[in-house]
């Protein structure tokens, strides 16, 4: 028998976890930059509590386990799941929002599975989607943009008063363009009626709407998932399976029935399909690996998305759809795994390999 030396066909590169949580955290900074000073320092004030609590919650969880915190917490993985978090909570939301959700993402949804790498399902969808449940009201107070330092805006005092104090004027409440059109719709407004009272395009594209921080600057946080692509960081499979399937679904439907739904590009300017489509669906840990495993992964998000926000009780499906279709992650990797090197895809070794052994 002749001795067959085989090596894997795997290459190196300087990379690490650290520099690509850090890759993401810059990519999603211009659309964060631009969301601070449209939402003015409540926004800033509960960006930084999220953030901080966080990181405090990841570091008690490695003391815990005896793990080191240091040398952990420097991989950005729970500034990441922190910024994520953050993105998806209204942008006046009191304090205590952030903090509970830092308790269900870190703690629940990834110390529990054993951290890094272990867990199931994303761990700032589980935080935003446990809030979300357990209180409703404070989730969707929404606020319409009042940009940082002008006439509208509230002070470093009142926000103070907002973030810390949980108090919220009225006169600032608005509802986000798929929570207007859904409750329009409930009360027998048809579609193309409401649209009419809702931003148009641009101003969705541009992020002059009610919503969370990850709702609005679609084409920043369009251009930060580009980067992502440009960097190598993802790749197209998850994003363009996501958008255009819910893009697809709005578009049908639409014609179909115009009075009842909205379109196809409707669905994909407003909610969080940006930052779904680029920033959570394509979570390392909880998507599928191979890229047709991908591409069916991501058009299950954007049907669900899209059949949540149209026939639920919520307006905006996104953080839903991620979680369900994290739980097919196995079933989709063992019905769509790649090949492996010098076998068929039955697993056989292939003839070549037969006759060296």
């Amino acid at each position: 028998m002749i001795p067959v030396t085989t090596s894997g066909p795997f290459t190196h590169k300087a990379n690490s976890v650290q520099n690509v949580m850090a890759t993401v955290l810059l990519a999603l900074l211009p659309a964060t930059a631009l969301n601070m000073y449209l939402f003015g320092w409540p926004a800033i004030f509960l960006f930084a509590v999220t953030i901080g609590s966080c990181v405090a919650v990841e570091a008690g969880c490695l003391m815990l386990y005896g793990r080191p915190v240091k040398e952990t917490l420097s991989d950005n993985t729970a500034v990441l799941t922190g910024w994520l978090m953050a993105a998806s909570l209204p942008p006046w939301a009191p304090w205590w929002l952030g903090l509970l959700g830092a308790v269900f993402a870190i703690a629940m949804a990834k110390h529990a599975f054993g951290g890094v790498g272990q867990n199931v399902f994303n761990p700032a969808m589980v935080g935003r989607t446990v809030l979300l449940v357990s209180f409703p009201v404070v989730m969707t107070a929404w606020v319409a943009p009042h940009p940082l330092f002008s006439a509208n805006a509230p002070g470093f005092a009142d926000a103070i008063a907002i973030t810390f104090g949980g108090h919220l004027p009225d006169t600032m409440s608005a509802a986000s363009a798929l929570g207007y059109v859904k409750t329009e719709l409930s009360r027998g407004i048809p579609v193309t009626q409401s649209m009419t009272q809702v931003p148009d395009l641009m101003d969705m594209a541009l992020g002059y709407r009610a919503g969370s921080l990850g709702e609005t600057s679609a084409l920043l946080i369009l251009a930060g998932g580009l980067f992502l692509m440009y960097k190598r960081i993802i790749s197209w499979h998850i994003p363009v399976s996501v958008i255009g399937s819910l893009f697809l679904m709005g578009t049908i439907f639409h014609a179909a029935d115009p009075a009842r739904y909205t379109s196809g590009m409707f669905h994909v300017m407003s909610g969080a399909t940006f930052l779904g489509a680029f920033f959570i669906a394509t979570d390392y840990v909880t998507s599928p690996v191979s890229k047709m495993g991908q591409l069916v992964f991501g058009a299950g998000v954007g049907l669900l998305a899209w059949t949540i926000r149209t026939y639920a009780g919520y307006p905006e499906g996104m953080a839903f759809a991620v979680l369900l279709m994290n739980s097919l992650t196995p079933i989709i990797d063992q019905y769509t795994r790649p090949r492996i090197f010098g076998r068929s895809r039955k697993g056989e070794p292939l003839p070549l390999a037969k006759e060296k052994a």
